[in-house]
């Protein structure tokens, strides 16, 4: 048991769509990732896709529907099965709860992050 301090993990990397993890919750990785530009819309369908933003402003599009808008502080899940791509204008800082092994991509033809653990 020890205390994580999100900010120092995130200084230690400075690429984009490219998630850490930071720690292990059940059979879930916890990890953190640096946002900027479009991530490519994807689905994943064994889970839902779990969102912090920590530091700056993301934008979820949901296909079919109206961007939502998270900051800072505010959270967002995207329900298994739908589509759905997050963006940032500028760099955003996000916390991110998958299960272990799940692509990061989802169905989307791009290749998964490695998810190294820092």
């Amino acid at each position: 048991m020890n205390t994580i301090n999100l900010a120092e993990k995130l200084s230690r990397f400075s690429s984009h769509w490219d998630p850490h993890v930071v720690a292990d919750y059940n059979d879930n990785d916890v990890m953190v990732v640096k946002f900027q530009g479009e991530f490519p819309f994807h689905k994943h369908d064994a889970t839902d896709d779990f969102f912090l933003v920590l530091d700056g402003e993301m934008q979820m599009d949901i296909e079919g529907e109206d961007p939502r808008t998270v900051t800072a502080g505010e959270m967002f899940i995207v329900p298994q099965g739908v589509v759905h791509r997050p963006r940032a204008e500028n760099e955003c800082k996000v916390l991110l709860i998958e299960p272990k092994g799940e692509p990061n991509s989802g169905d989307a033809d791009r290749v998964p992050a490695k998810k190294p653990r820092i």
